[in-house]
């Protein structure tokens, strides 16, 4: 395999039983092997995708005094700005060569909730920023829970098994600015080699190529999806509750060559997460004679704390 597989969300919600089947199947199977795919027919616009890395650029654009004064360390780097070099990769002491920015989530009223959420820190200079993330928010949102039911199709779950845990979660929305590269980094990449936290990620486009995938041979291949395609991939926390019968694949974003250090790249993932009280026990569909049970109990929460620790946006 040198490309991610490319799935098409018109046969899953389509009337044709065959068609659906043919979804399940072939994104169990993708996930079960390499952890990604490239997926069609999502809920995204272009126009959203387009207006949104506008208002992205003119965000990352403005001076860094006025960024920084969005930052919001007490919350973990949750909501707001983080500044660049700040999150580094598990096990790694050199900062990605990044800085991001958070949307989270805004529950619906009847969200019934066991926690609370931050409120979303609002940029004043840019009118259009915050409407226009939180509309990408509800198309991905939507988006990663049809993904969700076909894959607890494939588990062997309920259809709706994780709609209650996915609909008003812990979700984050990241616009990612990685700047030129000005002078040569000592060890430090765009995104050192990591998984994922979460359940599942759904990226859009990047303005520029760079995310590669690991194999399971250790190789690593490009992760090219066309225009019109999200890549999704598998997070910790999936691979977690499915006992690694899903696979959260290491990935990293590589640095370009040096005649292309000069350039800007942008790209915007979506980690859903679930809700905090969610528990990631390993899931007895998951667990026989051959595949006996790989972790502890845990909630999402609990986890979520702990690896927020180990990339460095929450300190001990």
């Amino acid at each position: 395999m040198n490309n991610i597989p490319s799935v098409d969300l018109a046969d899953f919600l389509s009337d044709d039983p065959e068609r659906k089947k043919k979804f399940i199947d072939e994104i169990g199977k993708a996930y079960e092997e390499i952890g990604f795919v490239a997926l069609k027919n999502h809920f995204l616009s272009d126009e959203l995708v387009e207006k949104l890395y506008a208002q992205v650029e003119k965000f990352f654009q403005l001076p860094v005094e006025t960024k920084e004064s969005y930052e919001r360390p007490e919350l973990g780097g949750q909501r707001g700005y983080v500044s660049f070099g700040k999150e580094h990769a598990k096990g790694k002491k050199e900062g990605d060569l990044k800085e991001f920015w958070h949307f989270g989530q805004e529950p619906s009223d009847d969200a019934d909730l066991t926690e609370t959420y931050p409120d979303n820190v609002k940029v004043k200079e840019l009118p259009e920023f915050n409407k226009t993330g939180m509309e990408a928010y509800r198309m991905l949102e939507k988006t990663g829970i049809y993904v969700l039911r076909a894959l607890a199709l494939h588990i062997g779950l309920q259809e709706n098994y994780f709609d209650h845990w996915a609909s008003n979660g812990n979700s984050i929305l990241r616009p990612i600015h990685y700047p030129p590269i000005t002078s040569e980094p000592e060890n430090a990449v765009r995104a050192g080699a990591h998984g994922d936290i979460n359940l599942i990620t759904l990226l859009m486009g990047a303005s520029a190529p760079g995310l590669q995938v690991q194999r399971r041979d250790g190789e690593w291949l490009d992760a090219i999806a066309q225009e019109d395609e999200l890549v999704i991939n598998v997070g910790d926390m999936l691979q977690r509750h499915t006992n690694n019968k899903l696979r959260s694949t290491i990935h990293r974003v590589v640095n370009p060559p040096r005649e292309l250090w000069h350039t800007h790249r942008y790209s915007i993932p979506f980690f859903l997460h679930p809700r905090s009280d969610m528990r990631l026990d390993c899931l007895e569909e998951c667990i026989d004679e051959d595949h006996p049970k790989q972790y502890e109990d845990i909630t999402a929460g609990e986890f979520l704390h702990q690896r927020l620790v180990e990339i460095g946006l929450i300190k001990k």
